[in-house]
């Protein structure tokens, strides 16, 4: 009898132990079905052609177009593009690091007054940072050839305080290239900016006040680095776009100051040289990615990545 009460007991604790199956597998195969969609857009329209890009960058140059190119795994291809286009590449990357420096300048003091200064004119100053996006890239470009235009105001004011010469201009230069960039991309600098600084606890500051310290100590020791994910992260979305633009040379400049998305462009659609325009698309996709990793390494912000 004590051994039928006993295997009665054991059977009941494993039935009590036994663990009662949950939907928690169900509910992390929805959320991979969910993935599908995005998952499958990238895979389309970003790593199949990133891809074919590679494989086109290693194709014989020497062959022709009408002919077809042949696959002979050229890596003497990327070379001859960085010998051949170094000076666009450095000037890519100038042109982009001084509008990033530029966007931070005027977008903090900017994001900073509608965190903490906008009061109930908050979302009206937000939708007047992404108002410009509700026309094209374009338009917004093409704007600045008549606001740098040589009998404009902006060229005739400086000329009356002396910082331009008669025959200075600002249109067709390296000015007039670095301002459209910085124009175009300022929003993507303020934006993480203000989701960072939003977030910050006002008494924070306040604690550091109480401490002694002055309003630069306390922006130094509490507000920047606390703002740091959002700084970084604007640095990254307004220097990368900026790298491979080309569109503000290519209206606001000269041949002079051809950016390597200029050259891509030519060898691509006019040139007809794919090997070469994949080649320096590879390049250039490889060198922002070297410096994005560095960059973000060194701010200590891994998390962005």
């Amino acid at each position: 009898m004590s051994a039928v009460v006993g295997g009665l007991t054991d059977a009941a604790r494993g039935t009590a132990t036994t663990p009662t199956p949950t939907p928690i597998s169900r509910r992390k195969l929805t959320g991979y079905f969910l993935l599908l969609p995005a998952l499958a857009w990238l895979a389309i329209f970003f790593a199949v052609p990133s891809v074919q890009l590679m494989a086109t960058s290693l194709y014989d140059r020497s062959g022709s177009l009408e002919y077809g190119y042949e696959m002979t795994f050229a890596v003497g291809n990327y070379p001859a593009a960085w010998t051949a286009y170094a000076t666009q590449f450095g000037r890519s990357f100038m042109y982009a690091g001084i509008a990033t420096v530029l966007a931070i300048f005027l977008a903090y003091p900017l994001a900073y007054a509608i965190a903490f200064r906008a009061g109930r004119f908050k979302h009206l100053m937000l939708v007047l940072v992404i108002a410009p996006f509700f026309t094209s890239f374009l338009v917004r470009t093409l704007a600045w050839n008549s606001i740098l235009a040589d009998n404009g105001f902006v060229v005739g004011s400086l000329k009356t305080i002396g910082i331009l010469p008669e025959d200075g201009r600002l249109l067709a230069s390296s000015v007039a290239v670095v301002a459209g960039l910085t124009y175009n991309f300022l929003p993507f600098m303020v934006l993480p900016l203000y989701a960072s600084l939003e977030k910050i606890d006002l008494r924070l500051v306040e604690a550091a006040r109480d401490l002694y310290a002055n309003g630069f100590t306390a922006f130094r020791k509490v507000t920047l680095p606390l703002s740091l994910p959002g700084l970084v992260a604007g640095t990254l979305l307004t220097f990368i776009p900026a790298s491979g633009d080309y569109i503000n040379s290519q209206l606001l400049g000269t041949p002079k100051q051809a950016m390597i998305g200029n050259v891509i462009d030519r060898n691509f659609l006019v040139i007809l040289d794919y090997p070469m325009a994949a080649a320096c698309s590879v390049t250039l996709m490889v060198a922002i990615v070297t410096m994005v990793l560095f960059y973000v390494r060194r701010s200590g912000a891994e998390e962005l990545l």
